[in-house]
Parts: C-alpha cells; sequence; structure tokens
C-alpha cells in the first residue's frame, strides 16, 4: 500500500534522528535526571557525561565510583578535593570558567578531555545550576555527543537561571569541532588550577554567605546537619573575606565602582555580626530582631550588585 509522501519523510526524519542520537551517545529524551542524595542536582547530559553539583565528603565520591565514574571535571573556582578522589580511585580535572559564559579556548579544552579523558565523566560547578550545565553542554556539542539544537535543554533541565546570559550565548553558540581541531588543542588537565587571588577570595565569599543563607533560613540558630556554624562567627568570617580582598594589589585596579561594593560588603557583614553577636548575648530570646534580617539583606544586596555589574556580564560585551 502506498503511504503519503509526507508521512514518508516524517518517518525518515524520525529514523534519522534516532541514529543521530544513538551515534552520538546523546539522551534521547534530553538530560536524565541522577536521583542522589550526595550529589547535588546531577543528570547524564550524554552516555559518558554527567553535569552535577560540587562533591562533597566520602559519601559523595563514593556515589560517584557507585555510578562508574572514573574522571570528574572541576568548573568551579574552589580547589577540588584532589586526595579524597585519589582514594576512591577518581582522576580530577579543573578547568574553571565564569559565570559570564565558556570562553573559546576553555571550551576546546573542556571538549578534548570529554572526548580523551576516561569516563563516565563527572563536570560540576558548586550548585550544579549554573556553570556545570552550560560546560557539559559547550563540551559534548563540540564532540558531538549533543546535536547543537539540544544544548539550551541541558540548562533548562539543570535549572541555569536566564539571568546569565553569556551561559546561555555559549550554549547557542556551540558547534561541532573538527577532531583536527581539538588534537591540536595544547591542554594539561591540571589537577588544580593557578587561579588570581581575587577568584580565590571571591570563592570563599561565595562560600561562606551560603552558610549565612542557610542559618538565615534556619532562624540563625545551630543547624543540626552543620552543628559547627556559629552564625556570628560566620559573619566575622564573611567580614574578613572583604577586609583582606580590599587590601589587595589586584582589587586597587578595580573600577572605583567595585571596591565601593566591597567596602560596603564589608561594613555590612560587620553589622550583621554586631546584631547577631547582642542577640546572642541576650540569651537569643524569641524571633531574631529586625536589624539581622536587615543587615543579612544588604549583605545579599551587595553581592548581587557585584555579580550584576561585574561577574555576570556576557563575554560578548565586556570590554576587550
Amino acid at each position: 500500500m502506498l503511504r503519503p509522501l509526507g508521512l514518508v519523510l516524517t518517518c525518515l526524519g524520525v529514523l534519522v534522528l534516532r541514529a543521530t542520537s544513538a551515534v552520538c551517545g546523546a539522551e534521547p529524551n534530553g538530560p536524565q535526571r541522577i536521583d542522589s542524595e550526595h550529589l547535588p542536582n546531577a543528570y547524564r547530559v550524554a552516555d559518558k557525561v554527567i553535569s552535577g553539583g560540587q562533591p562533597a565528603g566520602e559519601a559523595a565520591f563514593a556515589a560517584l565510583k557507585s555510578l562508574g565514574v572514573r574522571t570528574i571535571i572541576s568548573v568551579d573556582g574552589a580547589r577540588p578535593d584532589v586526595e579524597l578522589a585519589k582514594k576512591y580511585g577518581l582522576t580530577y580535572v579543573h578547568l574553571p570558567h565564569g559565570y559570564d559564559g565558556v570562553p573559546d579556548e576553555r571550551a576546546k579544552e573542556l571538549a578534548k578531555a570529554v572526548r580523551d579523558l576516561p569516563g563516565p565523566i563527572y563536570i560540576h560547578c558548586h550548585h550544579g545550576h549554573h556553570r556545570s550545565p552550560a560546560a557539559a553542554a559547550v563540551a559534548c556539542v563540540a564532540v558531538g555527543f549533543l546535536r547543537p539544537e539540544a544544548a539550551l535543554a541541558v540548562l533548562k533541565t539543570a535549572g541555569t537561571s536566564e539571568n546569565y546570559r553569556g551561559l546561555y550565548q555559549s550554549a547557542l553558540a556551540a558547534r561541532r569541532l573538527d577532531d583536527k581541531v581539538l588534537d591540536l588543542v595544547k591542554a594539561e588537565f591540571p589537577e588544580m588550577a593557578r587561579l588570581p587571588p581575587i577568584a580565590d577570595a571571591m570563592v570563599e565569599i561565595e562560600h561562606t554567605h551560603d552558610h549565612l543563607e542557610a542559618l538565615a533560613a534556619g532562624g540563625w540558630k545551630r543547624l543540626a546537619k552543620q552543628p559547627d556554624l556559629d552564625p556570628a562567627h560566620e559573619a566575622l568570617l564573611l567580614k574578613e573575606h572583604y577586609h583582606e580582598l580590599l587590601r589587595t594589589a589586584e582589587v586597587q585596579r578595580q573600577p572605583l565602582e567595585f571596591q565601593q561594593i566591597m567596602q560596603a560588603g564589608e561594613r555590612d557583614a560587620e553589622s550583621l555580626e554586631a546584631s547577631l553577636r547582642a542577640w546572642l548575648k541576650a540569651g537569643s530570646p524569641g524571633s531574631p530582631p529586625e536589624a539581622i534580617a536587615k543587615s543579612f539583606t544588604a549583605v545579599s544586596q551587595s553581592c548581587t550588585a557585584c555579580h550584576s555589574k561585574f561577574r555576570d556580564v556576557p563575554l560578548s560585551e565586556k570590554v576587550r
């Protein structure tokens, strides 16, 4: 029996799509969620590649081992836990990039790593929502594990904020790279990349702010899961991070507006510490006073202002 031409073409298109997915090793229905208590926001992007949040502690590395992971790629600025990875027979590679996008050279290095290093490969940033999905999408497209039009689905599924326009631009621009191009990429795949002091300081500020967020959500009481976190001490650490950062020559070369935001962050952290210590000294009566909430809001607003003005501006819009 003759079939309408349109139906025949549709069937052929489906077959081609399935064949393409099979050849590339891509997940046919988009990124697949990996339910793991110890691997935040983990998704299988392709047969060889998983994107997720930072593995922290023995249980996380054991979870990676149970998934068959052999290589971990960190695109976060924090120092990888190389020793714990080695304990579980895993290789760490540190190829960090920012929230402003995946630079071309870094994209090639990530692609070469995904192509050449033993898999499965776990690509992570801090929380697994923004930088690692972008890195995984760009690398997988570059080596042919994903079709270019599938890259955005990786970011959207992982929950990448659309405020990070540079990450979306990198995913949209990703294309398959010729293997000869990747062969010429000089990539050393370091266990720990050398970062400027300002990058290390920003990582510490981010982590301390995460602690403060968790404490705020718990009513500024000690947390059962992190009993060592002391609210006033965390505020003090944040203040010191800003203070030490402001002393560096690197920050003193930054625009005045950047320095002013850092100074405001230090002042707000100092106010938060004072408010917390006063409340704790009084025996923490009742609900936390409004002064604590006000100071913490100001701390968070300093972070947001800095991110939107300096950190998250897409690479394509930055002055060369």
